[in-house]
């Protein structure tokens, strides 16, 4: 109860600042959907009026999109805003502090700071699931609903497991600026299907960078296309790869050298 209560305050406090810019707030949200329309020319250059693609037509790869989309508003809404702070508090050495205060460092350094505009991007993916679902001729039945929206907490565990992993990784290379950024740019793959690409490709983005585990199976998921035993192996992973980040974070922690040492 008392780590829901820091991170209600948080978010309560990160909705105040947001409210106090709300022209940024509009402005960001209308950059963030023309954004997602120009994100899904791609798609449908691809697949639009064209034979499957490995299974995937472009309704059931828009699945996929909505996926993408609204992990996307995850990154940059709740994981982006807190854990690219820590990395300027690193390279400054005063994450001071956030250690020496009664809670998680982890948990503290996670929550600083939300942005509360890219709800939008939720919406936006609510859309996609629609006007796919609509295109498809029928509706996700409710077995597969909630095994996806299990699947749903599995990727969001996921990917910020790996934006963990990458600001560990501070604590070591002071200049993090391109690894982030390196991060983000990969990220933008997990809007195909990962059966799309193949050889190497598709083994890195299942196993060593699982975008895999963050759209695709939560999308097969929502299309009925999914067992439950593989999604509760995919789970089981993303518990694993939540325990080795963790495992990381605080091995780097033990290398922190701050500003007064």
């Amino acid at each position: 109860m008392r780590y829901l209560r820091l991170l209600a305050t948080q978010l309560r406090v990160s909705m105040a600042l947001g409210m106090q810019y709300r022209w940024e707030f509009f402005i960001g949200g209308l950059i963030t959907l023309v954004w997602i329309v120009i994100g899904l020319v791609p798609l449908y250059v691809a697949l639009g009026d064209r034979p499957p693609i490995e299974g995937w037509t472009f309704e059931r790869a828009l699945v996929v999109v909505g996926w993408f989309t609204l992990l996307k508003g995850v990154l940059d809404g709740a994981v982006n805003p807190s854990l690219l702070r820590v990395v300027e508090q690193i390279r400054q050495g005063t994450l001071d502090f956030t250690l020496l205060k009664p809670a998680d460092a982890q948990f503290l350094v996670s929550t600083a700071k939300f942005e509360p505009w890219k709800v939008i991007d939720v919406g936006a993916a609510m859309v996609i699931f629609a006007f796919a679902f609509s295109r498809l001729g029928r509706t996700p039945a409710a077995a597969d609903v909630a095994l996806s929206l299990g699947l749903l907490a599995a990727a969001t565990l996921v990917l910020y497991s790996v934006w963990i992993l990458v600001i560990s990784a501070a604590f070591w290379v002071v200049r993090l600026d391109n690894l982030a950024y390196l991060f983000n740019s990969i990220f933008d793959f997990a809007r195909w299907p990962v059966t799309m690409f193949s050889g190497v490709w598709r083994i890195i983005f299942t196993v060593i960078i699982p975008l895999a585990l963050m759209t695709t199976y939560p999308a097969l998921a929502l299309l009925g296309a999914l067992s439950v035993q593989t999604a509760a192996f995919i789970a089981a992973g993303a518990i694993v790869f939540a325990m080795i980040a963790r495992a990381v974070w605080r091995r780097a922690i033990a290398h922190y050298t701050s500003a007064s040492s």
